[in-house]
């Protein structure tokens, strides 16, 4: 029986992922940033439970930062970034998806991409969605992307318990600079299968006050 392409397309290179793993966190991270805090508030993954991750995003420094906090060494599992189109294109995208990476058109998802994402979060993979869609560097309120709730809505049919997870990501300067400081904080869990009764509007408003409350934490953490 042949794969599916999107499993081929998108397979995480055990040796690439490896490298990218030592070279960015015991190396990139390590040395251009002089503090590192990752605050879990006592969090614990839930057992037998799907998770996706929720977290603002200031820089593109968030997405080492996250795998960092929540990758493969602490929680056995690899974040699956979804990003846009334009990030997979060139040098960057062949090893994006390398690296577990997969795209997705914001205004107009594709069906393939949709059950792709599903299939994940049904097997149990930890998925990345930034909700707001774009690197929000100054703080602006954003209205979040309604792609995560139709999303995790979706994929209560193929599974029983999926939790989000709000979390806040804040460096001591603005534009991270060579030995400054990050610190990432995670919030309270969400079991989308309480807020199935939720609009959009009032989820996202409930997720975005999660994240900030999370960031409000962070942002503390770095003198800011």
């Amino acid at each position: 029986m042949k794969k599916k392409s999107a499993d081929i397309l998108y397979k995480i290179n055990p040796i690439l992922g490896f490298i990218a793993m030592v070279v960015t966190q015991d190396i990139v991270l390590r040395f251009f940033f002089s503090k590192k805090k990752i605050i879990y508030n006592g969090f614990s993954i839930p057992l037998n439970s799907s998770i996706i991750l929720a977290p603002t995003h200031r820089s593109r420094w968030d997405g080492l930062v996250l795998t960092m906090a929540m990758g493969r060494r602490i929680t056995n599992k690899d974040c699956r970034f979804m990003v846009t189109k334009s990030e997979m294109s060139g040098l960057q995208g062949w090893f994006l998806k390398r690296l577990g990476c997969f795209s997705i058109n914001q205004l107009s998802p594709s069906l393939s991409a949709l059950r792709y994402a599903i299939d994940l979060i049904k097997k149990g993979e930890q998925l990345v969605v930034f909700p707001e869609g774009k690197i929000n560097k100054y703080r602006k309120k954003l209205v979040l992307k309604e792609g995560l709730y139709r999303l995790s809505r979706l994929a209560t049919k193929k599974t029983d318990s999926i939790f989000i997870i709000p979390i806040g990501i804040a460096y001591s300067k603005l534009s991270p600079k060579f030995r400054s400081e990050f610190c990432l904080s995670l919030g309270q869990p969400i079991e989308i299968n309480n807020y199935l009764n939720f609009t959009i509007k009032e989820f996202n408003n409930f997720l975005y006050e999660g994240m900030i409350k999370a960031e409000e934490i962070a942002l503390k953490n770095v003198g800011r």
